[in-house]
């Protein structure tokens, strides 16, 4: 694999010049404004097939390589996109098959993006074909900086070809149909069955009566897309091979496990679209909820930088509401994504189109087309900016917290019943975030197999699946000396989501915490309860589990209802370490105090005078350290001795 160090932090974005090939004068008033606005790096052809090849074997690739050429010339290097997120009509009209079915068997109609069947080995042919031919043409050129390989990989498909595969896969993994059936325990309302071939997807008009049958279909799809994705990979680097390959990832995105796409990939690079001004949280959760998915992404594969291939410089075509980034914003979040690690601020888009369904997306070139507005010049602002970082790309953040978070576990949670209709997996893992983040603590974002041995603490919200190995490790992680704080919900069931017996956390932890789970309260959303930690009340909603304590230390317990006075915090040293458990959903403030309390007894490094809305991140190369302090809030702060704007950013750097 190839492991890119950009030699400056790219800046620039999707541009789209075949939408203005009948506007020649657009076309080169464009290279002039990205020289003006300190673009160095430009995205092509994410959607551009129908360009390249209007009629099926008609293909001419004349428009692209004037431009690449131009913007070589012009000192602008650019990515190169796989076309493959959308297709020509044509091609739908000649092979219909190619396309989508719905999970009621409904087979779609040409539109929109990603709507092809991942299965398909038309299509699969079909993108291959076309990704040698960009990849003999342009895989040498001087400006090519990356391939980007298709465009935000989303959606499944129900299809007869579809479902066929899910089954080999399945015959592939279970080897026996008895032993699928006992671990599916589908015995249970008469579910058992006798060949592969009875069963199918998760379908809303069939079988979503077996969760694990909803779980092992998110496992099939995200293996699908990476098989079809490695399969344009290979034919990109049969003729380029040594330029690096990504793709670009969305938030938590919860229909793919992008862990699972990592060994494909030298890097990886996401969209980021916060909801930033939004009037249902204050605009710090917001940043730490971005800040999140950014050590998530950079989590992927680590040890690397990522890269931000997408944000927009004003408003964001796809929410709800396209709130305007108020001034300043688009380069504090973009100075965020820096901090955490990525080497990239790419936007979309260049230039606003003039029809279609993002014609009102944000851009850095508004439909006036002139480089006098707020957002030229703050875009412009950013790269001068960013410029002057040019030693910060191929550093790294390292940290010494992590949280546990699986898309599995998410799968699992949702596709449950009887749990309650709170869930929130992905708004507990960020909450514990935010509260290491208030302490100046980027944690990193990890999967079960990530090695723990260099954190001195691990966070495992809400660790519903738990394997024996997994179980295994995080027992001798303690006993080597770490810190393992898990929560309700921790270790019910297996991979195949049968429940562990003989109580939970199961899996052998209930002998790591010193307790034991004997029931489970879900709360309505008018319920309180409440627990008593140094000296103060916190309040409780969603989840209570009722613990039995074998042979922890309490450090909480509950104030309210019939397990009044039982354990909701605990305690117990194995080894060299220490493992807590914490038995109930708090409000934010408990979570903000508790890691106070863990960073100090902990000795984890803390950066001392940030209040809410502020946030610290560290990146280190062999020689330097560069330190980023950011305000999100409307007032001047002063954090460690620095003194930052309101809605700013600082960026320090300091010789090691």
């Amino acid at each position: 694999m190839k492991h890119m160090t950009a030699p400056c932090l790219l800046h620039g974005g999707d541009y789209n010049p075949e939408q203005w090939l009948a506007s020649p004068q657009i076309l080169e008033q464009d290279i002039e404004l990205m020289k003006q606005a300190n673009i160095n790096t430009v995205t092509l052809g994410v959607f551009s097939w129908s360009s390249y090849e209007p009629e099926e074997g008609h293909i001419s690739f004349d428009w692209l390589d004037q431009v690449t050429d131009r913007l070589w010339e012009a000192g602008i290097s650019f990515i190169l996109a796989t076309p493959t997120g959308a297709r020509p009509a044509w091609m739908d009209k000649k092979y219909p098959e190619i396309m989508r079915t719905d999970s009621y068997g409904v087979r779609n109609h040409h539109g929109l993006r990603h709507n092809h069947c991942m299965s398909s080995e038309i299509y699969r042919e079909k993108a291959a074909d076309m990704d040698r031919l960009l990849a003999r043409r342009y895989g040498s050129h001087p400006g090519l900086r990356m391939w980007h390989i298709s465009n935000e990989f989303s959606g499944e498909c129900f299809c007869p070809q579809c479902q066929e595969k899910f089954r080999t896969y399945l015959k592939e993994k279970y080897h026996t149909i008895e032993h699928l059936n006992a671990c599916w325990w589908t015995s249970f309302w008469s579910h058992t069955y006798h060949d592969f071939d009875e069963i199918e997807a998760p379908m809303r008009n069939g079988e979503t009566g077996l969760p694990i049958l909803s779980l092992e279909w998110r496992r099939f799809t995200t293996w699908n897309t990476v098989d079809f994705m490695k399969q344009e990979i290979r034919a990109i680097r049969e003729s380029s091979p040594d330029i690096p390959v990504t793709t670009n990832f969305m938030w938590l995105y919860p229909l793919l496990d992008y862990r699972e796409f990592a060994d494909a990939l030298d890097f990886v690079s996401w969209d980021a679209y916060p909801r930033w001004h939004n009037d249902y949280e204050p605009l710090e959760h917001t940043a730490a909820w971005t800040a999140f998915n950014h050590s998530l992404m950079r989590n992927i594969c680590p040890g690397k930088p990522f890269f931000l291939m997408e944000h927009t410089p004003s408003a964001a075509n796809g929410h709800l509401f396209s709130k305007l980034k108020r001034p300043g914003m688009g380069t504090l979040a973009t100075l965020q994504a820096i901090a955490c690690g990525s080497d990239s601020a790419l936007y979309f888009q260049w230039r606003k189109g003039r029809g279609g369904f993002e014609q009102y997306h944000g851009a850095v070139v508004d439909h006036d087309g002139r480089n006098d507005t707020r957002v030229f010049a703050e875009v412009s602002h950013t790269g001068q900016l960013l410029s002057s970082l040019d030693s910060v790309p191929g550093s790294t953040v390292t940290t010494k917290a992590a949280i546990l978070y699986e898309w599995e576990n998410a799968w699992a949670l949702d596709a449950s019943s009887g749990l309650g209709q709170n869930i929130k997996y992905n708004e507990t893992c960020v909450s514990w975030y935010q509260a290491l983040l208030r302490q100046g603590i980027d944690a990193d974002i990890i999967g079960r197999h990530r090695d723990l041995s260099g954190y001195q603490l691990v966070i495992a919200p809400m660790m519903y699946i738990c394997r024996p190995e997994q179980a295994k490790r995080l027992r001798e992680y303690v006993e080597q000396g770490g810190c393992l704080i898990a929560t309700y919900l921790s270790a019910y069931v297996d991979e195949t989501l049968l429940c562990h017996l003989g109580g939970f956390p199961g899996c052998g932890l209930s002998d790591l915490f010193g307790i034991r789970a004997s029931e489970l309260d879900t709360l309505y959303p008018s319920d309180r309860n409440r627990l008593i930690w140094n000296g103060r009340s916190y309040e409780i909603r969603d989840y209570c589990e009722i613990l039995k304590n074998e042979d922890a230390e309490i450090l909480a317990s509950y104030q309210d209802d019939f397990y009044q006075n039982t354990p909701a915090l605990t305690q117990k040293s194995l080894g060299a370490g220490t493992a807590i458990y914490l038995a109930c959903r708090t409000e934010q403030s408990f979570l903000d105090d508790f890691i106070s309390d863990i960073c100090r007894t902990q000795n984890l490094p803390c950066i001392p005078g940030l209040v809410p809305g502020t946030e610290y991140h560290l990146r280190s190369s062999e020689t330097q350290d560069f330190h980023f302090y950011l305000n999100f809030t409307d007032k001047e702060q002063t954090v460690d001795g620095h003194v930052i704007p309101a809605v700013s950013g600082l960026e320090v750097t300091t010789e090691k």
